[in-house]
C-alpha cells in the first residue's frame, strides 16, 4: 500500500495535474494509487519530489492510526 493519494489530495492536486508535473497518464497514477502498477524508481522519486515528502513515508512507512 502506498500514500500517494493521501499526498496528493493534501497538496490539493488533481491525478491530472499530478501526471502532467511529472510527466506520465492521468491513468498512471490512478494506478499507482490503486496497487495495481509497480511504479519504476525513477518514477517514485519524481512523486515523491513533486509531493514533498521522502520515498519511505511515500511507499513503505505503514499509518499510524
Amino acid at each position: 500500500m502506498n500514500r500517494v493519494k493521501d499526498f496528493r489530495t493534501q497538496a490539493g492536486l488533481s491525478q491530472l495535474a499530478l501526471a502532467k508535473s511529472i510527466g506520465v497518464a492521468r491513468q498512471t497514477i490512478n494506478l499507482i494509487e490503486n496497487d495495481k502498477y509497480n511504479p519504476s524508481l525513477d518514477l517514485c522519486i519524481k512523486l515523491a519530489e513533486v509531493l514533498e515528502t521522502d520515498l519511505n513515508t511515500l511507499f513503505w512507512e505503514t499509518r499510524h492510526v
